[in-house]
């Protein structure tokens, strides 16, 4: 059944996979790691803009080789190398209290700006200063839910493929293009003069999300920005929007927090482009 067993921790590819839990060598290496069955089944679908497989190696237990047999046949069918090891080798790399028996270790999937814009989105998410992993990864998996075209990650936000994010995004990571590095002055001119309408998500917008679909303006190309979990968007960053847009609390809560604005924003989008394409 494929290679050896890998019986140390220590060996060299073990290793090496392990040193992917540090962005510095992420980005070394421009390889991440994709834990578990719901992830590595999309990787393991996932091509790169060169149509080669985005999964390069496969880390399974005997126990999730059997378990997930078709998940592994499908990996092994790309090319990719699956390595049959012992529960503590996958201790050593998992970035989890307790692995599931699948780890991939795959290529960087992100896309060039240019290339989201040529393809004339009509609805994208951007994040703008977002620093918690957790929160990215969940935005990207609300855009991926709502039918978003592009994710936009700024040069401020959290790194796309740190482990907390990866499996946050539950697979969606592996759905939709997503540009990285962004600047958001950059971002913001470029989906402008692609057409596309700049709202910014902010608690203390002078725009209400009812009004705005009430008055019918949301059915066109849009972006949203999202901004810092703790202090939303700087001054700077509202002023490049179109609009500054707050999400009506109607009950006592005081706030939303990032992820469920975002699902709130992104799917009121989606439904008022869905209307207008209808009507």
């Amino acid at each position: 059944m494929g290679t050896p067993e890998l019986i140390s921790p220590r060996s060299p590819r073990v290793t090496a996979a392990r040193r992917l839990a540090k962005r510095a060598f992420r980005g070394k290496a421009r390889r991440f790691i994709a834990e578990g069955p719901q992830a590595v089944r999309e990787a393991v679908a996932h091509r790169g803009h060169d149509g080669e497989p985005t999964l390069i190696e496969l880390f399974t237990t005997a126990d999730a080789a059997e378990r997930y047999a078709g998940i592994v046949d499908a990996a092994r069918a790309t090319g990719a190398r699956v390595h049959f090891a012992p529960d503590a080798v996958l201790a050593e790399v998992s970035q989890t209290v307790t692995p599931q028996g699948l780890l991939g270790v795959c290529r960087f999937l992100d896309s060039p700006f240019e290339d989201i814009l040529r393809a004339r989105p009509r609805l994208v998410a951007v994040l703008a200063h977002v620093r918690d992993p957790g929160n990215a990864g969940t935005v990207l998996r609300c855009a991926d839910a709502a039918g978003a075209d592009a994710v936009v990650l700024t040069d401020a936000s959290v790194d796309l493929y740190n482990p907390k994010s990866v499996r946050a995004s539950v697979g969606s990571l592996f759905h939709l293009p997503v540009a990285v590095g962004v600047p958001v002055e950059q971002a913001v001119q470029g989906l402008q003069d692609a057409g596309v309408r700049i709202l910014a998500a902010d608690g203390a917008g002078d725009n209400d999300l009812d009004d705005e679909l009430d008055a019918g303006t949301m059915g066109g190309p849009t972006a949203w920005i999202f901004g810092n979990e703790a202090w939303g968007l700087p001054a700077e960053t509202r002023a490049l929007a179109d609009a500054v847009v707050r999400v009506p609390i109607h009950g006592k809560a005081e706030s939303l927090n990032l992820a469920t604005a975002a699902a709130v924003c992104l799917y009121a989008s989606a439904r008022a482009q869905r209307v207008r394409a209808t009507s």
